[in-house]
């Protein structure tokens, strides 16, 4: 049930970008039609879409007059996903904007969950919530949000979150030259710098319901890593430059954690008997050095002792 007249007063609009998705956009639309509270507005921004059968459903969605919001639909030649959010962010009217993608979905209490952390937190420049990925990967995922600092190491928001569009006109919104991934993260750093007391908030429950793909950007976007994160250090130098011990620490931190889950893995098989993979026995064969790979390769053979 909508109980937009019984809650606080929110003015959103939601912005969903488009591309080859077929009947995917039908649930993206379904899930924000379904809201505990509404958005006043849909926007749905095609990116170049070249399958018919896609284009079919856009335009049958953009003809249902019986939708509980209303859908404005923008065609536009593909130029990446960025430029699709800019185009659909500028069309909106409303004070907050929820971005979408086309391929997931919400849960029903997204937009009054998040929307009144917005609410209540006026420092908060965006906000968003735990995930639950479903396809490929079947888990509950816990970004934490945070300020400037807790962002420059990783990123710590989801794609899917709620923006106030006064800072998004401030930072100039998502930088079209990406169309590799990280869009995301680089965006959330702008957003973040536009103020000293800008936080990013999260709802600590899986309201959004995020689809995996083996073939999915994000996954490939792992492979231009280290391109992606120097033209982003690059573009924020300042933030790095002035957070330099926090910056080192938390990376330091996420290595540390990766390491010790690599280890626990592996000690885990030796105490059960089991055949290890080549790659960790290349590991204890020849352990890296100067970042606790030594260290551990030596807590491992002595459990296996």
């Amino acid at each position: 049930m909508n109980i937009n007249n019984n809650c606080f007063n929110l003015d959103v609009d939601a912005v969903i970008t488009s591309y080859n998705q077929g009947t995917m956009i039908l649930e993206a639309v379904q899930s924000l039609c379904n809201q505990t509270v509404l958005p006043k507005r849909i926007i749905i921004v095609d990116d170049g879409t070249t399958d018919t059968y896609s284009i079919e459903i856009l335009n049958a969605i953009g003809n249902d007059s019986e939708l509980s919001v209303p859908v404005k639909m923008v065609f536009q030649e593909n130029k990446g996903v960025s430029a699709a959010r800019n185009t659909g962010i500028n069309q909106a009217q409303s004070s907050l904007v929820l971005i979408l993608d086309g391929d997931d979905k919400l849960e029903a209490k997204f937009i009054e969950n998040v929307g009144r952390l917005l609410y209540d937190n006026p420092q908060m420049v965006i906000a968003s919530s735990w995930m639950r990925t479903f396809g490929v990967l079947d888990a509950i995922i816990r970004p934490t949000g945070g300020n400037i600092v807790s962002f420059l190491s990783h990123n710590c928001c989801p794609a899917t979150h709620i923006l106030r569009r006064k800072f998004y006109e401030q930072c100039g919104g998502y930088d079209e030259s990406m169309r590799s991934g990280f869009e995301d993260w680089d965006f959330f750093l702008s957003m973040l710098e536009t103020t000293p007391e800008a936080l990013a908030g999260i709802v600590e429950k899986p309201l959004i319901n995020y689809r995996t793909a083996s073939a999915s950007t994000n996954i490939k976007s792992m492979n231009k890593r280290l391109e992606l994160m120097r033209y982003i250090i690059e573009k924020h130098n300042n933030s790095y430059r002035d957070n330099i011990t926090n910056v080192l620490l938390d990376i330091e931190a996420i290595s540390n954690s990766r390491l010790f889950g690599w280890e626990n893995e592996i000690i885990h098989s030796i105490k059960n008997n089991q055949e290890l993979s080549d790659s960790a026995n290349d590991f204890i064969k020849n352990p890296s050095y100067g970042d606790g790979g030594m260290a551990s390769a030596v807590r491992i053979v002595s459990i296996s002792k």
